[in-house]
């Protein structure tokens, strides 16, 4: 399985199950992040943030496998938790800081996570996730970029 990246430099801080940890210094920046449990050919994951610089800790984003339709919702489900994001034409992201802390909360307890969008052809899709791993790279992506004293 390979993790979903974009080709720059990037420091691994390690893969667990379907998610790997990475770092970049020269953000710094690091992110947790899975592709999705049927991968295709677009560049579909789902990541976990953190930029110390600007003071984001644990930012949900998801990049959707295909182009969502204007004006239709996007949907994570985790568990039993079900969430609306706020959506561009292929990224989806939490509405706030508390949603973030409450959909990473879910993936920690969580086996699997779907996201649901309407395509532009109409077309309703989903992408899904396992979460074993999750939280280990979570944990190692915050680590990765904690403040240095």
């Amino acid at each position: 399985m390979s993790i979903a990246t974009p080709a720059i430099a990037r420091d691994s801080l390690g893969v667990f199950e379907r998610w790997g940890a990475f770092r970049d210094p020269a953000g710094p920046r690091c992110f947790a992040i899975a592709q999705p449990v049927k991968p295709d050919r677009s560049a579909a994951f789902a990541a976990i943030g953190y930029w110390p610089a600007r003071h984001v800790r644990g930012q949900v984003n998801l990049r959707l496998s295909r182009q969502r339709r204007p004006d239709t919702p996007v949907r994570l489900a985790v568990g039993d938790r079900r969430f609306t994001l706020v959506a561009g034409a292929a990224d989806a992201w939490a509405a706030d800081a508390r949603a973030d802390a409450a959909i990473i909360a879910a993936i920690r307890s969580g086996t699997s996570m779907a996201v649901e969008a309407t395509d532009r052809s109409g077309r309703i899709f989903a992408d899904a996730y396992a979460l074993r791993g999750a939280a280990t790279a979570i944990d190692a992506a915050a680590l990765g970029c904690a403040r240095r004293r």
